[in-house]
């Protein structure tokens, strides 16, 4: 079980200088299948179940070889995710992953905090340098963000935003 909020990045805070890379690819939506490689040696297929604050993960370890292999099987019209995510220390204890985009998504950014349960979840107060809240909104998605138009829909996200739109 996944119980994560998610926001827009107003402004960037003081950034670490330990990130991982990550390179993140959809193979299904229906269920949600992502392959992800963290850094040059770890591997992952996830698979996730719902929409919103709660959904199911399942995560398992793959080879290399998998991986590869699976990525030469995107969904059609998507593109690999690329990213930078910095971790940075909450007041509350809990830890924000800051995600900085290159490749198609390049110039976006945004943070989510997991939390163990919904009540912190919906307890938590964002800093001041979170944007909006983007969790609830379905356009969101990293799987509807690897279309190859993926910055057209921040954009038209972040329109929204200025339009009044929540």
């Amino acid at each position: 079980m996944e119980i994560e909020r998610q926001f827009l990045v107003d402004a960037l805070p003081l950034l670490p200088n330990e990130y991982d890379t990550i390179r993140q690819g959809y193979v299904a939506l229906l269920p949600e299948i992502r392959i992800r490689q963290v850094g040059d040696n770890c591997f992952t297929l996830t698979v996730k179940r719902g929409a919103g604050l709660v959904r199911e993960e399942w995560e398992s370890e793959i080879s290399r070889q998998e991986f590869d292999s699976l990525a030469e099987r995107l969904i059609p019209g998507t593109r690999m995710i690329e990213k930078c995510r910095y971790r940075l220390p909450l007041a509350g204890g809990q830890t924000a992953e800051i995600h900085i985009h290159g490749g198609h998504l390049a110039g976006f950014s945004y943070v989510e905090v997991e939390f163990e349960n919904v009540e912190d979840a919906v307890s938590f107060e964002p800093p001041a340098w979170f944007g909006r809240e983007v969790t609830e909104n379905t356009r969101f998605s990293y799987g509807t963000l690897a279309r190859e138009d993926g910055m057209k829909i921040v954009r038209q996200i972040l329109g929204d935003e200025k339009d009044g739109y929540k």
